[in-house]
């Protein structure tokens, strides 16, 4: 006696549906790959992000700061991965666990530097997904920690090449990525 399941459909022998061709395209019906490259989303149709907000470098990497006693430099981190999780969906990104990893970090050492270096790679990933040329340098950001912070200064630059790429649209407005 078999153990295999019957089978339905096209590959039945009496079926009223023809056979299937076997596929001479690698793409599948949908014209793209079936599956991307390890650490890639998987590419498909037109995909859409929120808008993130434009700031001034200056302002977020020296004047807020200073005025709310160092706490605005924790805010703008939650908020930049935060809308880089927006931005582009197809990539997971933990704004929390980035917080922790610069605030409570510290005390291993090795969290904040892995935290500030992830960021830059979301911040490239960003540049890369809105179309605009991928510029942003996750070690430099790193380097750049040891120097007044002044990785914020770097970051938020590169950031708003991406939010200018969309002209004066209002943060959170959906936008095109490219594929």
């Amino acid at each position: 006696m078999s153990t295999q399941p019957p089978q339905w459909g096209p590959s039945q022998p009496n079926s009223p549906y023809p056979p299937a061709a076997p596929s001479q395209n690698p793409y599948g019906a949908t014209g793209y790959p079936q599956q991307a490259p390890m650490g890639y989303p998987a590419p498909g149709p037109a995909a859409y992000g929120a808008a993130m907000k434009h700031r001034g470098p200056i302002a977020v990497w020296l004047g807020l700061p200073l005025i709310t006693l160092g706490i605005y430099g924790i805010v703008w981190h939650y908020k930049v991965n935060k809308e880089m999780g927006q931005f582009d969906p197809r990539r997971p990104v933990n704004p929390v666990m980035s917080v922790l990893a610069v605030t409570l970090g510290v005390f291993l050492i090795v969290p904040p530097f892995v935290s500030v270096y992830n960021t830059g790679k979301r911040i490239r990933e960003a540049q890369r997904a809105a179309g605009v040329e991928p510029t942003c340098s996750a070690g430099l950001g790193v380097f750049l920690m040891f120097f007044c912070s002044l990785y914020v200064l770097y970051y938020q630059s590169q950031l708003n090449k991406v939010v200018e790429r969309y002209g004066d649209v209002a943060p959170g407005t959906q936008v095109p990525l490219a594929v």
